[in-house]
């Protein structure tokens, strides 16, 4: 994949990460699920799919963005 390309797809990643980690949707929902609110589930589900997302582009993508040469 080429550089340009890397860079434009870890963008759009990490935009969507940082547009979704806030629930607007569910603002106002008193809902309940094993004992927390649902918005509270779903910030915990969203910190284990950003941690994931991070370990993928430290592995893959870092070098490419950053324009540091693997050693």
């Amino acid at each position: 994949m080429s550089r340009t390309r890397s860079v434009a797809l870890w963008g759009a990643v990490f935009a969507l990460l940082v547009a979704l980690a806030v629930p607007w949707f569910l603002w106002r929902d008193a809902q309940v699920v094993a004992g927390l609110p649902l918005w509270l589930w779903w910030h915990i589900a969203w910190m284990g799919l950003a941690s994931v997302a991070f370990a993928a582009f430290a592995r893959t993508g870092w070098n490419r963005v950053m324009g540091v040469e693997r050693v």
